[in-house]
């Protein structure tokens, strides 16, 4: 069980490539990824995620590969793939697995290998490690090691990168949990966290994304009420959070591949063992629910602008899961373009950051430049990109008809401003 390792990552998108780029700059790293295309962008300097610039990977001695041959060449694997929902909201191990085939293709006596995708507890050593043994041959806790170190990589933020993060890290025993440690301390300047086991990672990973839900879930609700009542939800929690311990979270849509996703892995994990989730379902029901809510009292304000909605063009800015970020994965803003749609609407999609072939294949929407949008009768802001909070009301005015409607999802424009400038405003 040498310290001396040689890292392998496998899976390079938003989770592994910055892990892969980490310790590229301190070692020889091998990138393994299975898709081609990728894999030759990396080469070329190229991330089509934006979380790697092109000096980062060209500082960094990564090789990149489809082959399994320079997979055997680590005896460190970290496996860095996504575990999605279904659409019965079940999760989807099949990446998980295949990558555990993988990898179990390459393993040799003494290697160790780190999952860093997010499962529910037991799946490390009672999915993956039978898959390893099989394919390998070899006995796990014996010829090899697993363990578990849960991403914490949140797209898009520059601040709160993969080294600044503090790592919690698991294995399958004292000696793999201690070369585990060192491996992700050379790169993680923020220190590691040992947990006392693979399940305890693999738990926590899951509750830190639980928690967040339900806390937006809690503002979503409360912003559901306060639209009944007539309140400004923004101003109501501006007025509370003058409070010293009230916490600072704001209503709006929750996708993406973790928030969205992470409380189904536990629900499912929870049921399986004779116990139905309350609380956690229930969050999960109402942040589901934002989109089509949204899009709804879109269609109520544009109404009451005195415009008409069957047949009308209604411009929808932003379609990926955050601001500032190109990630399309488990966007919530597509139910606001379904909702719309199925009110007769004529929905134009505009979006600087997102892949126009991705949100093509992904949700069947032709994304449409600024310049080539049709006059409005609604402008629904669901994404704050920094391009759109820039945008001014003479701006966002040119893209509309008369008497048009603004649906500012996240509070991000200057009420008073766009009253002034004609529009009908509503906000989350």
């Amino acid at each position: 069980m040498t310290k001396n390792r040689i890292i392998s990552v496998v899976g390079l998108g938003y989770v592994g490539l910055p892990v892969a780029v980490a310790f590229g700059k301190v070692r020889r790293t091998v990138g393994f990824d299975i898709n081609h295309t990728r894999i030759a962008e990396l080469k070329n300097g190229f991330d089509r995620t934006d979380e790697v610039t092109s000096d980062e990977l060209a500082a960094a001695d990564i090789l990149f590969t489809d082959s399994i041959d320079d997979l055997r060449t680590a005896d460190f694997h970290i496996v860095a793939v996504p575990t999605p929902i279904d659409q019965a909201n079940q999760p989807d191990l099949t990446l998980m697995y295949r990558a555990s085939e993988t990898v179990g293709k390459a393993l040799k006596p003494g290697d160790i290998v780190v999952y860093e995708s997010t499962v529910y507890p037991g799946v490390t050593e009672e999915e993956c490690l039978p898959i390893l043994e099989r394919v390998s041959g070899l006995k796990g806790g014996v010829d090899f090691k697993v363990g578990y170190s849960p991403e914490r990589i949140n797209p898009g933020d520059k601040e709160h990168t993969f080294t600044k993060i503090r790592k919690v890290v698991s294995g399958q025993d004292a000696e793999s949990l201690e070369v585990v440690a060192e491996v992700y301390s050379s790169v993680v300047t923020a220190g590691v966290f040992r947990a006392s086991s693979i399940r305890v990672a693999e738990a926590a990973k899951v509750i830190e994304n639980t928690q967040r839900d339900l806390n937006i879930a809690l503002m979503n609700e409360l912003a559901l009420i306060f639209d009944r009542l007539g309140i400004d939800t923004g101003e109501v929690l501006a007025a509370a959070g003058t409070k010293w311990n009230f916490l600072k979270f704001t209503p709006g849509l929750v996708g993406g591949h973790c928030i969205g996703v992470d409380p189904y892995y536990l629900t499912h994990k929870a049921e399986k063992m004779g116990y139905i989730p309350q609380v956690i379902l229930a969050g999960r029901r109402i942040n589901d629910g934002m989109g089509k809510f949204v899009a709804q009292r879109a269609v109520k304000e544009i109404i009451r602008s005195g415009n008409p909605v069957l047949g009308s063009p209604v411009t929808v800015l932003g379609i990926t899961f955050k601001e500032n970020c190109p990630d399309l994965r488990n966007s919530k803003v597509i139910d606001i373009i379904n909702e719309l749609r199925d009110y007769g609407m004529e929905v134009q999609v505009c979006d600087p950051l997102a892949d126009r072939a991705e949100a093509e294949h992904e949700y069947g929407v032709t994304l449409v430049p600024r310049s080539e949008l049709k006059p409005a009768v609604a402008v629904v802001a669901a994404v704050a990109h920094a391009e759109y909070r820039s945008l001014t009301a003479a701006e966002l005015s040119s893209m509309t008809c008369a008497n048009p409607v603004l649906v500012d999802v996240k509070g991000i424009y200057d009420r008073e401003l766009m009253v002034a400038a004609g529009f009908r405003v509503w906000t989350l």
